[in-house]
């Protein structure tokens, strides 16, 4: 399924959609450029899981994974530095991405042990300087019918 976002608002406004609509656990396996994208709709999914507004949400870039806690926890990973999954040992990753809450794993796929539950979202620039092309694909039950219920507001 292909959204196209049209300002970074209309990214998250389709992250928090999604925030809302995911029931723990549940994994979002996210790929793209830099600046394509992804943290905005990070921001959105928090908002959508209950994150509260005061707590910023940004890129764990640096600190490999931030946690947040709304309705459910919210696990975000970015995985761009990484050389390999012994990286993250010392956060607990396999514990985390087995367990309950929600996780969002940012360059997802450096990694392939990753590819298996959730949704895959794949974003990329579009034409205009702020549109960004949004491709889900559902992996497992609970991502089809996550994509289901989005599919009437599909673009």
């Amino acid at each position: 399924m292909q959204f196209i976002m049209h300002s970074p608002k209309e990214t998250r406004s389709l992250g928090k959609k999604i925030g809302s609509l995911c029931q723990a656990p549940f994994t979002l396996l996210l790929e793209g450029e830099l600046g394509s994208g992804k943290t905005s709709f990070v921001q959105g999914v928090a908002a959508g899981c209950g994150v509260p507004e005061n707590q910023p949400v940004s890129s764990p870039t640096y600190t490999l994974m931030n946690h947040y806690v709304g309705r459910c926890d919210l696990f975000h990973f970015d995985l761009y530095r990484l050389a390999g999954m012994d990286d993250l040992e010392d956060l607990g990753f396999d514990e985390i991405f087995d367990g309950p809450g929600i996780k969002i794993i940012e360059w997802s796929g450096l990694f392939e042990p990753l590819a298996g539950c959730g949704l895959h979202i794949a974003f990329s620039y579009g034409f205009q300087e702020e549109e960004r092309i949004l491709n889900l694909k559902p992996y497992g039950p609970s991502g089809s019918d996550l994509l289901a219920q989005l599919a009437p507001e599909k673009r």
